[in-house]
């Protein structure tokens, strides 16, 4: 009797300790999750420097006004319709899923939504996984801000940011990371080389196209270069863009297991200053000048391009990978002067060209024998098809009721003093 007393005594022990261990582990794995969180989050302060720094002193309050209020409209629209579009949780997968409007969300207590063991492996809490995904939605919405800069109508801006995060964005995600069509077909992006940075590139593209260039840019066949109001300011949203990518990345492990974590971040390190490296010797061979705006967009072309296969790249290779696509985002550029496509920081060549390099990078350099050069493609072709058509109705739209483009004065005299009331740089001298 004493030996059955003995082993119930040992088994519920076992059994605390078990508990007790499944506890500590999500508490690890969820506070490296809010870490990267707040990592992601401020990429918004990085994408604001490079935009602001890149674009002219007389729109800068306008630059930075619309990297505010985006990250604002795309966690409450995900919050309202988004979450739940991503996340619908395919009983057969498809291409079309939707768990509800989030209403019932915003009336949870703490312990309403599962912050158990049991939700995601363990990784992290119900609370934990909507805002990691909500800052990636807010993301691919300020991609799009700074291509269409210094002449785009606020007001219309809000409302394309409104159906492109609420809407577009997380149906283009379920497809694969909601479990959709494209997971089941074996397409593959780790952390969102293609559902965020070419979704949120296609949709620069599609606003630069309906747009237009800014007034003087192409004059006589030749491109004129508009100097950025603060070079030091571009290079600080750089590298904050470079320490957001390690929350980015890193916590698109979604967990925090040390050996995985730690890889994606040296591959995410290593193709960084590949990209940067590759974008300095392309535009010394182009442009014949030591050219800093290229080595920034190279470093930024290295981590777009290793994003969609962060963990199932080599060191090595993960240099190669970003390598190309610091190339790669000095020949976009210059492609799309010569097409007179006037992008302002050159989103479309960071986002877009490196997105789906990168993409297509798993197919040529997994280590996971499962992933297809050819299913990438596919996956490319179908999310690209899908963003840039959208992104173009919605521009379009918008255009033929509202309008997208500022008046021809208002640009010339600078945005900020007619739709702001004040400048990003003023001298005031004392009497």
């Amino acid at each position: 009797m004493k030996y059955f007393d003995a082993l119930l005594v040992n088994q519920m022990a076992a059994t605390d300790l078990s508990v007790e261990i499944s506890n500590n582990l999500l508490t690890a794995n969820n506070v490296w999750m809010m870490l990267s969180t707040a990592l992601v989050f401020i990429m918004h302060l990085g994408f604001a420097g490079v935009e602001a720094g890149f674009g002219q002193a007389k729109n800068t309050v306008n630059i930075l006004f619309k990297n505010t209020i985006t990250p604002i409209i795309g966690i409450m629209s995900y919050a309202v319709i988004g979450f739940f579009l991503m996340y619908p949780g395919f009983d057969v997968p498809g291409w079309f899923g939707f768990d509800g409007a989030g209403w019932s969300m915003f009336w949870f207590s703490p312990g309403d939504a599962d912050v158990s063991f049991g939700y995601a492996d363990g990784g992290y809490t119900y609370w934990t996984d909507f805002l990691f995904q909500a800052m990636f939605a807010a993301t691919a919405a300020t991609i799009v801000s700074g291509a269409i800069a210094e002449r785009v109508k606020l007001g219309a801006y809000l409302i394309f940011t409104l159906f492109f995060v609420g809407i577009v964005y997380p149906l283009i995600g379920s497809w694969k990371w909601g479990g959709g069509a494209l997971d089941d077909m074996g397409f593959y992006d780790f952390a969102g080389s293609t559902l965020v940075h070419s979704v949120g590139g296609w949709g620069a593209l599609a606003g630069v196209i309906l747009v237009g260039p800014r007034i003087g840019k192409y004059v006589n066949g030749k491109t004129v270069e508009k100097p950025g109001s603060s070079v030091p300011l571009a290079v600080i949203g750089v590298f904050l863009l470079w320490l957001g990518w390690f929350g980015f990345n890193g916590g698109s492990v979604l967990s925090a297991d040390p050996g995985l974590v730690s890889f994606v971040l040296v591959t995410t390190s290593l193709a960084a200053c590949a990209g940067g490296l590759g974008g300095f010797l392309a535009a010394y061979f182009a442009f014949k000048r030591l050219d800093l705006g290229m080595v920034l967009n190279g470093i930024l072309a290295g981590l777009v391009s290793i994003t969609a296969g962060a963990d199932v790249i080599n060191p090595a290779a993960a240099i190669l990978v970003g390598f190309i696509g610091g190339i790669l985002v000095v020949i976009s550029a210059i492609l799309l002067d010569k097409l007179k496509l006037d992008d302002v920081v050159g989103a479309v060549s960071v986002h877009l060209t490196c997105g789906v390099w990168g993409t297509l990078a798993v197919g040529i350099f997994s280590t996971n024998p499962d992933h297809s050069f050819f299913t990438q493609l596919i996956g490319v072709a179908i999310c690209g098809a899908t963003a840039f058509v959208s992104a173009f109705v919605i521009f379009f739209v918008l255009k033929s009721t509202v309008g997208i483009r500022v008046s021809e004065e208002h640009e010339r005299t600078g945005l900020d003093s007619h739709e702001h009331g004040i400048r990003g740089y003023t001298i005031v001298y004392d009497e």
